[in-house]
């Protein structure tokens, strides 16, 4: 079974998180690109821990970005991290991110 946290900002862009991120976290982040995602980062830890860094616009069938967590159009990048059950979520590494919030946790 696994977990999933989702984490929005606006205070960076995609690239410049997961920078932010691969000087915290022993990640390495891959630009990645997909139809329906766009452009995005991914990182994948040693415990399989996943962490996905993406803009919340992804790209629409009009052409217009459509809002990948509509709830929260302030985020303007999305943070996800999928991790098994048992691993830690990075809470705490995490929270000392400025400007990054918590949109979803496995807890709510």
């Amino acid at each position: 079974m696994t977990v999933t946290a989702t984490y929005g900002t606006n205070t960076c862009t995609a690239q410049q998180l997961a920078d932010l991120l691969a000087e915290r976290l022993p990640a390495t982040f891959a630009e990645r690109e997909s139809d329906y995602f766009g452009a995005y980062f991914l990182a994948t830890l040693a415990n399989a821990t996943r962490i996905k860094v993406q803009p919340n616009a992804v790209p629409g069938d009009d052409g217009e970005g459509d809002l990948l967590e509509d709830d929260h159009p302030e985020a303007s990048v999305l943070l996800i991290v999928t991790a098994p059950a048992e691993a830690q979520l990075l809470d705490t590494e995490l929270a000392a991110v400025s400007g990054l919030t918590q949109l979803r946790s496995p807890r709510n």
